[in-house]
């Protein structure tokens, strides 16, 4: 059931995430008078396809391939490396007889696209999931924050008050520790009345994905929350009830939210002190570890909820301005990224994911909240990654166009065809790898 929730999400996200961003390409090259010939959902690969219909001058469908999708524009070298209409004189309706610059709209309307639909998840998610946020300016005139395990690793203390991300202000407290920061920031803090700046390193996202956002720092001290006990495990027999919070172990404040486990491993046999927070009670309990370093529990990290500062709600203009900047953030990051394959800095096995690696994102259990925001952020990678310059992706054609538009010069349709065909062989080298290594990934765990 959980393989099929997760290949049923991965549908329905690339199905919104594709249809659109073909209809950004489709509702350009119509205004210019353009004919499309075929808008297809998937790949109708070797003629096979679900369904079609016919509207006007074009033919929708639903083809059997879920890889993508596509509009057929007459008059244009693309994927289906039709030609047979190109050896007739261009005709008005056609992309190439259009001039450059309208040709150039048509080409980036998928990614404009993909942008604004990512700009309205990230909002939507905030205003409907998220609901409020934790300002900046609160955690500065009370305590400042609590640094955790990783935070104390790049010099930040409890009590600091951080007042810019790169010299620039900021309002939301959850942004200390977005991918702004961990891909490498300059924190201005301020310490016993002094202003300091902190270099956070640019590889501190690799640590805190493997750890945890809890990792790093937060607006309080942190607890687990327990949310199962098995029946008849050491945890059960020592008195851990479900919904306890561990707010200590071995008589000290948790710092990390790997903390428990960590104990747990060099505790084998062995008991240890947990203060728990039950209700309005403090009580302290000594389970001991099973040989197998086993609580028996199922639990979640976080800060401590009763924290005492007010959140703001999130209105339709704070979610749209917070949810662009978020969006744009994810844009940046993917660069960031993708900068990093090529210097060495990741390995490609590590960091690219095809369907299988996307859909077990998604998760097991269908989870609206989830969904949306892995959708929105993909919607912004499909993006980044359609502007990319290779040829038969979006971002191949506007280099050529640029080219065409600044120089005047315009290349035969001989070399478009083939470079079609190199981007097309670079894209399914693209394709055979990721899912090959979504398999790998599969097989080792």
């Amino acid at each position: 059931m959980q393989a099929l929730i997760m290949a049923g999400q991965l549908i329905l996200g690339l199905s919104i995430l594709v249809t659109l961003h073909e209809l950004g390409h489709f509702l350009a090259a119509r205004a210019f008078g353009i004919k499309v010939e075929k808008f297809y959902l998937f790949f109708d690969a070797w003629g096979f396809k679900f369904f079609s219909f016919k509207r006007g001058e074009t033919e929708y469908g639903m083809g059997w391939l879920p890889l993508g999708g596509y509009v057929k524009i007459a008059g244009m070298i693309d994927e289906s490396l039709d030609t047979d209409q190109l050896a007739s004189e261009p005709q008005p309706w056609e992309f190439r007889a259009k001039p450059a610059w309208q040709r150039l709209i048509v080409m980036v309307g998928g990614v404009v696209m993909n942008v604004i639909l990512g700009f309205l998840i990230f909002s939507f998610t905030l205003l409907n999931y998220k609901g409020d946020y934790l300002p900046n300016d609160t955690i500065n005139a009370g305590k400042g924050i609590v640094a955790y395990k990783l935070g104390k690793e790049v010099g930040l203390q409890d009590g600091d008050k951080i007042i810019a991300i790169d010299g620039k202000p900021f309002e939301r407290f959850e942004d200390t520790y977005s991918t702004r920061v961990l891909f490498g920031a300059t924190l201005t803090i301020e310490r016993n009345h002094q202003t300091l700046e902190v270099e956070v390193p640019d590889n501190l996202y690799r640590k805190a994905g493997t750890s945890g956002k809890w990792s790093f720092i937060g607006y309080a001290p942190l607890e687990i929350e327990i949310g199962s006990v098995v029946a008849g495990s050491s945890a059960n027999k020592g008195g851990i009830m479900k919904g306890d919070k561990i707010i200590a172990i071995n008589d000290a404040p948790l710092t990390d939210k790997d903390e428990l486990s960590n104990t747990l491993k060099t505790s084998k046999g062995k008991t240890i002190n947990l203060t728990l927070q039950r209700g309005k009670e403090t009580i302290h309990v000594t389970p001991q570890i099973n040989n197998d370093g086993l609580l028996g529990i199922a639990y979640d990290c976080h800060p401590i909820a009763d924290h005492g500062y007010k959140t703001e709600p999130y209105t339709v203009g704070s979610a749209l301005y917070f949810g662009s900047g978020d969006a744009m953030e994810s844009l940046i990051s993917n660069a960031k990224g993708l900068s990093k394959l090529f210097t060495g800095e990741e390995k490609a096995t590590d960091s690219v994911q095809g369907p299988i690696g996307i859909a077990t994102i998604y998760g097991g259990e269908w989870n609206w909240a989830r969904f949306w925001a892995i959708t929105g952020l993909l919607s912004m990678v499909l993006a980044f990654m359609n502007m990319l310059p290779i040829p038969a992706l979006d971002g191949g054609h506007v280099v050529f166009l640029l080219i065409e538009s600044i120089f005047r010069f315009k290349f035969s349709e001989k070399v478009m065809e083939r470079a079609q065909i190199v981007g097309m062989v670079i894209l399914m080298a693209l394709m055979v790898f990721s899912i090959g290594n979504d398999v790998w990934k599969h097989i080792l765990n």
